[in-house]
């Protein structure tokens, strides 16, 4: 038991050590959008189920959500990408303000901003639309601006860290923000970098980058291998690789990896199974379509790979799985790569992960529905990214990076590993430094600073909060359990005065601001002078901005600016018959029915 708490503490020291990182992030960034509705008929004009929308989210994908698990884990993240100049480029930028990544991105009119939007109903997803093409390509124009952003983003990070080099991260799917000029200024700049990983679909694309580290797809390895057939494999292996001579023209090369069987051909090379022969009584493939290789999919059995430019069979030898293949070829992918360290992921299988020592290391994930696990493998990258940056060992670098790619997948939608969660997982929970609850304006963009160092989302609202009473108690703890801390901003007794009249507020505004402080819901209570608190939303930028109402959320006048700085409007309705002014009428009421005779009024005064 000691032991493990010792090992959870080394762990968390890492964590601790990666804080405020310089790390550049640049590749193909996309918004992922996620639209939850209910289903309870199908359609009259097809076997179609017919949805009603009933909530909508947007968040970063692809290059923009490792950079925002770099951010959320407590490295300094800066993001280079084309976005385009659309509402889905919009709400991005929303999403990488959010997480306090610094966002240089390069607007590129014309090229639309990919987005992948999947449609759910009780959380199964039904179908998934994506937008962005390959074919998109940078004008030379967008390149030129594309290579100014990196180079002045990657001085802009080595003065903020006092000289010391950045880290670079490389996310290529293929969708055209990294064409070959692109590609040769990076190669050609390597040396500007402390520390780089590559995360891409074609890694043959990225020769002679050198990275210290990659971490393919099993799909995107055994492309590779395929490619560079006829190179020399290490002695004593059991699984061997055969690939033709050069790619046929008018169909997919062909990749057969498998436990040699014992028979032996004449030239006394062991016989290799056919194609077909891996075919015989196996299900068909299941997967998602790679960008330029057409289908590559692995059966259900995870027995075979198929794809335009491979076919990985693995049927012959009994027990034979992805990660046995993945540790056999390690040394092959460094050798091909380039990288100091490779890590092969498996999804929901985990990891293997080899380094130059030629030990093979395997991490291990818990399975899980695929709508929880989209974005998994960026919180993957980000971690293990920081953590090599920070000279942690392999093995503990590898430990990090499956943790924070497993506890990010406890719910549907796009996988976020906070610094707060990883160190909770380890027993070692993020301390912020304690602040009192009732705070002036001046002190919140600090407080607020800290609390998003530590990855923590701030819900926000503002009221009189004239009568404290039930209503207001339900309300804020609804308000509280949308995010992680909660700031109420109070009317002042003068704004009380001018919106609701003379004879307001009933209590001052220091009664009113002790009462709310001494709520478990509320976290943060601040005064405000003015009769609107948009300056106040403006310093703090809500994660969440939080009114109270049964009115839908458009109709909020704060609405347009909170969206303008990323954040989300909820309204909340209170306890029926429970408000302010019905509560101050019944005391008036009640009043009135015992005022006394004024006649006794007047002898007493007489008397």
């Amino acid at each position: 038991m000691a032991g493990a708490a010792a090992e959870q503490r080394r762990l968390a020291t890492v964590v601790e050590s990666w804080l405020g990182r310089p790390v550049l992030i640049v590749g193909d960034a996309m918004l992922d959008e996620w639209r939850f509705a209910d289903s309870d008929r199908l359609c009259r004009e097809a076997p179609a189920p017919v949805l009603t929308l009933r909530r909508r989210i947007s968040a970063a994908g692809g290059a923009a959500n490792t950079a925002v698990n770099v951010a959320t884990l407590g490295g300094r993240a800066v993001l280079v990408a084309p976005v385009g100049a659309d509402v889905a480029g919009d709400e991005l930028h929303d999403c990488l303000d959010r997480a306090g990544v610094w966002d240089r991105t390069v607007n590129q009119p014309g090229r639309p901003t990919p987005v992948k939007r999947r449609m759910l109903a009780g959380n199964q997803i039904l179908l998934r639309e994506d937008s962005g093409d390959p074919d998109d390509a940078l004008d030379p124009e967008g390149v030129t601006r594309l290579l100014t952003a990196l180079n002045c983003a990657t001085e802009e990070l080595r003065a903020a860290a006092g000289g010391e080099a950045p880290t670079l991260v490389v996310c290529d799917y293929g969708l055209g923000a990294l064409p070959a000029p692109v590609r040769a200024w990076l190669v050609e700049q390597r040396e500007r970098y402390a520390t780089v990983a590559l995360d891409a679909h074609d890694l043959a694309d990225w020769r002679g980058l050198a990275p210290t580290v990659v971490t393919p797809s099993f799909a995107e390895a055994t492309r590779l291998l395929a490619r560079a057939g006829g190179t020399t494999r290490p002695a004593g292996t059991e699984l061997h690789l055969e690939h033709p001579d050069g790619d046929p023209s008018d169909g997919p090369s062909e990749m057969t990896v498998g436990a040699a069987p014992g028979e032996a051909r004449t030239d006394g090379v062991p016989a290799e199974p056919t194609l077909e022969s891996s075919r015989v009584d196996r299900p068909g493939p299941v997967g998602e379509p790679t960008p330029g290789e057409g289908r590559v999919a692995l059966t259900g059995d995870g027995l075979s790979v198929t794809g335009t430019g491979v076919t990985v069979n693995t049927q012959a030898g009994e027990g034979v799985d992805r990660a046995v293949l993945a540790e056999s070829r390690l040394a092959e992918l460094r050798a091909h790569t380039g990288a100091d360290v490779v890590a092969v992921t498996l999804d929901t299988e985990g990891a293997v992960v080899g380094g130059a020592d030629g030990e093979p290391r395997r991490s291990h994930s818990t399975p899980v529905p695929a709508s929880h696990a989209v974005g998994a493998g960026d919180a993957y990258l980000a971690a293990m990214t920081l953590a090599l940056a920070a000279e942690a060992p392999l093995p503990t670098a590898a430990q990090l990076a499956q943790l924070a790619a497993t506890i990010t997948v406890s719910d549907t939608g796009t996988c976020v590993c906070r610094r707060e969660d990883l160190l909770t997982a380890l027993n070692q929970p993020s301390e912020i430094t304690s602040h009192p609850a009732l705070v002036g304006s001046d002190e919140l963009d600090a407080i607020v600073a800290e609390y998003r160092e530590a990855g923590r989302s701030v819900v926000f609202t503002n009221g009189c909060f004239d009568v404290l009473h039930r209503g207001h108690v339900r309300y804020l703890e609804q308000a509280r359990a949308l995010g992680d801390l909660l700031i109420v901003a109070v009317n002042s007794d003068g704004s009380v005065r001018r919106l609701k009249g003379p004879d307001r507020p009933v209590n001052p505004v220091e009664d009113r601001g002790a009462l709310l402080a001494a709520l478990a819901c509320v976290d943060h209570v601040v005064v405000f002078e003015e009769d609107s608190p948009a300056a106040l939303i403006e310093a703090v930028r809500p994660d969440i901005y939080v009114k109270g109402g049964d009115y839908p959320p458009e109709l909020v006048p704060e609405a347009p600016l909170v969206r303008r700085l990323g954040g989300q409007v909820r309204t909340l309705g209170y306890v029926p018959d429970r408000s302010t002014s019905a509560i101050i009428e019944r005391i008036r009421s009640h009043s009135k029915d015992r005022e006394p005779d004024p006649s006794l009024s007047t002898r007493t005064q007489t008397s």
